[in-house]
């Protein structure tokens, strides 16, 4: 068996060798089994990210990361909430795992929910390696009223989760101000607290608690998604724009407050951190990056929509540089795996691949020679429960230069994303030799996919008083819940 946790090789010449050596020895062991902190943000494109070229505003904390790091710039979310996260925990595209459309659990409840009996997640992998895991932040597929001791059946340990809102609960809509969170003594409003302090100090007392042991810390933060709202660093800011500003610093001072952590805890050169977002940012929302405005690409298949900012960071581990690997977040369950030195599950078919090697400086590029994404919208219910909203959801599917769109289940789109990053000129029925053989070669790992996407698995709940009557001729719509900002905001 390969031995992933190792040094890096060095590449470099004698003389950058003679340089660096004072430095970071050669000879300095590798952790046995790194920490894990991922950090997934919500609603947030690159384009408000400066290390990434966004030129709006700067995100320190995070730029940090990437300079001292490596950014990975062709790495694929799903272009929505619901399907990137089940992606992320269980390996597999939407199209295989179901959750192929967004499904508010603790909203519209009907008896779906993200099953541990049916859905494996990379925290019950890693706690097979002996890993303590926590998740902090947003999870919203799962209602815990139903269910209260899910988070431990997913494989996490402990937890510190807004709930979403749920129905004939008013005060569970509040995920900032007056946040309702869910641990693992129960639900409760922490009055006058700001969720994501909430989150962060609960992930800063677990890391104390566990420093002596590898331990696996999920941190899906609520932040940027709206309502608008003030932060504690800037109580008075007003208007949408200049909120949302705020919104992105305070996402940027919580990332520096997890890092800073690490270094008191002396757990820094052995604690791998991963950046990144779930999909791109609300489409209210603009932004200059890289000299050309990028609007905001939530629930699009357009690359401001699913190429996310994603960075990985571990002093002495990781090393330095940006790298065009290739890759998406059914990637993370089987990385997460040989980095932590776990078995991957048996009898699960898994569709991502392991960039290990690659974050731990032992190969230049990944394994994949395409990723995906696809995944919008709300869900169906029909007769049998929840469904994806069409039979074979739109999708996207690219190399590093090309990218194939395929909607209604026919191909639709080309671009050249070496000379067309903004996807404007499409180039599908191109006769250049090259257009038809990027095309040929996309379309063949569309043929793989099934020919009609799977339903999300899971043994219904009871029923409740709020779930939702199957409706058979369409899907669900959702208004988000305005929350109202505490007294002192308005001061």
């Amino acid at each position: 068996m390969i031995d992933t946790l190792a040094p890096p090789r060095l590449r470099t010449a004698a003389l950058l060798l003679s340089i660096l050596a004072p430095l970071a020895p050669a000879t300095a062991a590798a952790p046995d089994k790194p920490n894990v902190l991922l950090i997934m943000v919500d609603d947030l494109g690159k384009e408000w990210i400066s290390c990434c070229g966004g030129e709006e505003m700067k995100t320190p904390h995070v730029d940090r990361l990437a300079a001292g790091g490596m950014r990975f710039t062709n790495a694929y979310s799903m272009p929505q909430c619901t399907p990137t996260r089940a992606t992320l925990l269980t390996g597999t595209y939407p199209w295989r795992n179901g959750w192929c459309n967004h499904w508010d659990v603790p909203r519209w409840g009907a008896g779906c929910h993200f099953d541990p009996k049916h859905n494996v997640t990379f925290a019950r992998v890693m706690k097979s390696a002996g890993y303590a895991t926590a998740a902090a932040g947003k999870w919203q597929i799962n209602d815990f009223r139903v269910q209260p001791d899910v988070m431990r059946q997913h494989g996490f340990d402990e937890c510190c989760l807004w709930t979403g809102y749920e129905s004939g609960n008013p005060p569970s809509g509040k995920r900032y101000w007056d946040a309702y969170i869910h641990t693992n003594t129960g639900s409760k409003t922490y009055q006058r607290r700001f969720g994501t302090d909430v989150f962060v100090d609960f992930l800063i007392d677990f890391m104390t608690r566990h420093k002596d042991e590898p331990m696996t810390l999920y941190f899906p933060m609520a932040l940027t998604h709206g309502p608008f709202t003030t932060t504690p660093l800037e109580p008075n800011v007003t208007g949408n724009v200049a909120t949302h500003k705020a919104m992105v610093r305070y996402t940027d001072h919580a990332v520096g407050r997890l890092v800073a952590a690490l270094d008191e805890l002396k757990i820094r050169d052995r604690t791998i951190v991963i950046f990144t977002t779930d999909n791109g940012s609300g489409g209210g929302h603009s932004a200059r990056m890289n000299g050309r405005l990028v609007r905001g690409g939530k629930a699009k298949l357009s690359e401001n929509g699913v190429c996310e900012p994603f960075i990985v960071n571990c002093p002495g581990l990781v090393p330095v540089g940006v790298n065009d690997t290739l890759t998406d977040f059914t990637d993370l369950l089987p990385t997460l795996a040989e980095l932590g030195g776990a078995e991957l599950p048996e009898g699960v078919t898994l569709d991502g691949k392991s960039i290990a090697p690659v974050i731990l400086g032992k190969a230049d590029d990944g394994p994949r020679e395409w990723i995906m994404a696809l995944g919008h919208g709300p869900a169906k219910l029909d007769e049998k429960g929840v469904r994806p909203k069409q039979d074979f959801t739109d999708r996207v599917v690219r190399d590093k230069r090309y990218k194939l769109w395929v909607l209604n289940g026919e191909s639709a789109k080309l671009f050249d994303l070496q000379t067309d990053p903004a996807e404007q000129t499409n180039l599908l029925d191109s006769p250049a030799p090259q257009i038809v053989a990027a095309r040929k070669r996309l379309e063949a790992v569309i043929a793989t996919c099934f020919k009609q996407d799977a339903r999300p698995q899971y043994d219904p709940t009871p029923p409740q008083p709020w779930d939702l009557k199957p409706r058979i001729d369409g899907g669900i719509k959702n208004k988000e819940k305005k929350e109202k900002k505490p007294a002192r905001d308005k001061q």
